[in-house]
């Protein structure tokens, strides 16, 4: 059983790892649940089984899954961090930081030159060194997803990007930091 080329352990033993196709539900689960904050779109079951393997989820102690978030390729050059959500017993932990840092680094690993992220919470992901960009610099997001959801330039998202060519083996460590808490992380 393959739970995760790498799990990292960290704060009050929650372990990141790899989700797998038969933890769609629960991935469902903790989206929807995210859903009612009005700031995450929803995902079809379906196409969380035919993803499950492009996200990374926190477990706790209990093996329950308590964050996730989905690495989506956009384009040979371009990934998302997608569907980032937190249980809200959960949250205060960074849980979500550490796992859009796993995320990071695993784009980094697969030769994506930059990150993006659209979110009504710009200032969480600035935090994690993300920055402001025009919708216009996302051409990728735009075509693959944008154009096709009903609130299509009514959203009121920010895009954001980090460019990943500059990391190396160490990202910040936001361990001292007072992060405002992402909506759903």
């Amino acid at each position: 059983m393959n739970r995760s080329t790498s799990p990292t352990q960290s704060r009050s033993r929650v372990t990141l790892r790899t989700a797998e196709a038969s933890e769609a539900k629960k991935l469902h689960a903790l989206i929807s649940a995210n859903l009612e904050e009005g700031h995450l779109l929803p995902r079809e079951l379906t196409e969380l089984k035919t993803h499950a393997s492009r996200f990374v989820v926190a477990v706790n102690g209990r093996r329950q899954i308590v964050g996730c978030a989905e690495l989506a390729p956009l384009s040979p050059h371009v990934a998302e961090v997608r569907s980032l959500a937190v249980n809200p017993k959960a949250r205060g932990k960074k849980l979500g930081v550490m796992i859009v840092d796993e995320l990071r680094r695993r784009a980094h690993r697969d030769g994506f030159e930059k990150l993006c992220a659209f979110t009504h919470a710009p200032r969480y992901f600035s935090q994690m060194g993300f920055s402001i960009v025009p919708h216009s610099w996302l051409l990728e997001k735009v075509f693959t997803d944008c154009v096709k959801c009903p609130q299509f330039r009514q959203c009121g998202q920010y895009g954001m990007e980090v460019p990943l060519e500059s990391l190396r083996d160490r990202l910040p460590d936001h361990s001292g930091d007072r992060s405002e808490p992402c909506p759903a992380a």
